[in-house]
């Protein structure tokens, strides 16, 4: 199955919501008018876009005056146009030049992310490279079991601590093994941090120095995990995240169990960092690098203009 296909199959709910919901507004023939445009704004808001909803109506009406909507499927062009511009380009996976890599990756309880981190080792390994994981989760009894049986799931190698273990000598001593082994890619989970445990937060930022003690430069990339299904509330919890260390990008998880997708538009306006990967299942191949073109076609269901686009030979969707 291709990065479309998954992504159609994964993002089911919000596909559903918006795309059928705006199919729904054009039923019989329905012209463009101001109800119209009212109702569509409704409609994103509940696909959980927030204040993005209205400045995309202001838009589409703007077009609309200037006669260049004429129904269902010029405003399916115009929000997928839209909608690009605000999530910038796709970013590429990180290309492990630097050996080892370190990515750290952090977020609160519950948002997805010790499933996060296995898939993103197995595919890691599908790519070819060498992983190592540190179970830096000292906080949360099972979190350390859990990860093991996760790293044994997807070929990789864990290091682990007792339970209550400092965090930061765990995450040095994951760099060193790496280091000492060779292997290409370290990844660091970290406590599920509870965004307003300010203790907690400082943890995070003592990890980060200890690990660019070890090895200058790391760690190299800091994701942020973010349930989709806490919508609008995410952005709050991450705010907290990027202000106590330096993120440089986020992982959106279980977009399949809900129809609040539209939330990763706020998120990445809001935050203003990338989107690289989105988790759309439960399966190890269920962590889909982001590609921003075959995200917006898999929930506006504009993938026919999409195909139109690579006749003409404009860029295409990255994945297959």
């Amino acid at each position: 199955m291709g990065l479309f296909d998954k992504l159609k199959q994964g993002l089911q709910r919000t596909r559903a919501a918006l795309s059928d919901g705006l199919s729904g507004l054009f039923r019989g023939g329905r012209p463009i008018d101001e109800a119209l445009l009212a109702e569509l704004e409704e409609l994103l808001y509940t696909s959980d876009l927030g204040a993005l909803a209205g400045e995309l109506c202001a838009e589409l009406a703007r077009l609309h005056k200037r006669g260049e909507l004429k129904g269902e499927a010029d405003v399916r062009a115009a929000l997928r146009r839209m909608l690009l511009e605000r999530l910038g380009p796709a970013v590429p996976e990180p290309d492990l030049a630097t050996v080892p890599t370190v990515l750290m990756i952090c977020g609160v309880n519950g948002s997805g992310k010790t499933t996060s981190i296995a898939k993103l080792a197995w595919r890691t390994r599908q790519r070819g490279a060498t992983v190592l994981v540190g179970a830096c989760d000292t906080f949360r009894a099972a979190a350390a079991d859990q990860l093991e049986i996760w790293a044994a799931r997807s070929g990789v190698e864990i290091v682990r601590q007792k339970h209550g273990a400092d965090p930061a000598a765990v995450a040095y001593d994951s760099v060193d093994a790496g280091i000492a082994r060779g292997v290409q890619a370290i990844i660091l989970d970290t406590a599920g941090r509870l965004h307003t445990q300010k203790n907690l937060m400082e943890e995070l930022r003592k990890v980060q120095r200890v690990v660019g003690k070890r090895l200058p430069g790391a760690p190299h990339e800091v994701w942020l995990v973010i349930d989709a299904t806490n919508g609008q509330n995410a952005i709050a919890q991450a705010r907290e995240f990027t202000s106590a260390v330096q993120v440089t990008g986020l992982i959106v998880a279980k977009l399949d169990g809900t129809a609040r997708g539209g939330a990763l538009f706020t998120i990445r306006k809001e935050l203003g960092l990338p989107v690289r990967y989105i988790g759309t299942g439960e399966q190890m191949d269920a962590l889909l690098p982001f590609d921003p073109q075959a995200f917006v076609d898999a929930i506006l269901s504009t993938e026919l203009a999409f195909a139109a686009d690579g006749a003409r030979g404009e860029p295409g969707r990255g994945g297959t």
